[in-house]
């Protein structure tokens, strides 16, 4: 499957960052945040992310340009300098992807008992791999490793992430496999929490019936935020016409955060699509198949200065109102004994004339 597979180990990393991969365009280097977590750097022409290799598998930071086009953070503005080293999802939550689930995932509501977004988002893994190979897409440098959960008399399952970065691209390849080793039946929820930097004045661009409809606002508030009369007018106005948030005005009251949960329309290929499209031109960009990935939220949370994120959509096998909730819509997949469920997606950046590209097409296939 891959051209060169290295394995790697906690020791292997200092606070002094250092090459551990040359591939020409290609880049791997590790080193060690202050915080103790353990970070590779992988790197091509056009950009770098870092990732947690033993925490989550989490991409932290993910950076790109373009010809033409300077290099700039993608990722969401949070209170967090570095990734610390824990399994609380709040207090490490700063990163551009955390996988979620897969016993539960979302909110939890008053009558679940599980963590947010569940056991992945810092899971410790044991297994961690830097690989070399190529596909029909080309030449990519990535990182994999698996992560088995074992609860006596109630879990079993591996988890085997794979990103992969290709030679001259801007966007990564995030891909996820979860196989339930376990003799009995294994509930599976999964999703990805992809966090953008909003820019004031953004728009939103998405593959879907812009309807209350099928844009449909969260009216529950989790037990972690706190409303405000802003918040709440915001809220009305957002219920009975969804488009008023496609468009990131600066003031508009996004605070503490604001979720939809929206019904994606597929291209030819099976795909949707999902932008925020800078004043300059540039967009954030995310690409899913519905097929895989049938469940789409969108998270936005502007509290400035301490927290400034738009996951444009966090692709899902369930929406994120937590295991109860989403067992009562149906939402919740049914894993039998050695199935692996698989998922693949595209997130990052385009360049001015990819994002007037997808754009139209967007536009093509929003009404469907």
């Amino acid at each position: 499957m891959f051209a060169a597979k290295f394995t790697l180990h906690p020791e292997q990393f200092v606070e002094q960052e250092r090459l551990l991969l040359d591939g020409g365009s290609l880049l791997a280097t590790t080193f060690r945040y202050p915080s103790g977590v353990a970070a590779v750097r992988l790197a091509n022409e056009w950009g770098d992310l870092i990732l947690l290799p033993f925490q989550g598998q989490q991409i932290w930071s993910a950076r790109f340009g373009a010809p033409g086009y300077p290099r700039r953070e993608l990722t969401m503005r949070s209170m967090f300098e570095m990734p610390v080293k824990t399994r609380n999802f709040l207090e490490t939550f700063g990163g551009f992807l955390q996988h979620l689930g897969a016993l539960a995932a979302g909110s939890p509501g008053p009558e679940d008992v599980h963590p947010l977004h569940g056991e992945l988002p810092n899971a410790p893994y044991r297994s961690a791999h830097l690989v070399l190979g190529e596909d029909e897409r080309g030449r990519y440098v990535g990182l994999t490793g698996v992560y088995e959960h074992t609860v006596a008399f109630s879990h079993h399952y591996q988890a085997e992430p794979l990103v992969k970065l290709y030679q001259g691209a801007t966007l990564i390849n995030i891909n996820m496999a979860i196989t339930n080793l376990k003799r009995e039946p294994m509930e599976l929820m999964y999703g990805a929490h992809i966090n953008f930097r909003p820019v004031d004045n953004g728009h939103l661009v998405y593959s879907a019936t812009r309807t209350p409809e099928h844009v449909r606002l969260r009216s529950s508030v989790p037990s972690h935020i706190t409303p405000t009369p802003a918040f709440e007018a915001l809220l009305a106005e957002l219920q009975a016409d969804p488009t008023r948030h496609e468009t990131l005005t600066p003031g508009m009251a996004f605070d503490p955060e604001i979720v939809f949960f929206i019904d994606y329309n597929i291209d030819d290929d099976g795909l949707a699509h999902s932008l925020q499209v800078h004043p300059d031109g540039s967009a954030d960009y995310v690409r899913h198949r519905p097929s895989q990935l049938p469940r789409a939220t969108r998270w936005i949370s502007r509290q400035q200065p301490d927290q400034d994120a738009i996951a444009i959509v966090e692709v899902g096998t369930c929406e994120m109102e937590g295991y109860t909730s989403e067992k009562a819509k149906g939402n919740i997949v049914a894993l039998h004994t050695g199935d692996t469920y698989r998922c693949s997606f595209d997130a990052g950046l385009l360049a001015p004339d990819q994002a007037a590209a997808v754009e139209a097409h967007v536009e093509t296939i929003s009404n469907r």
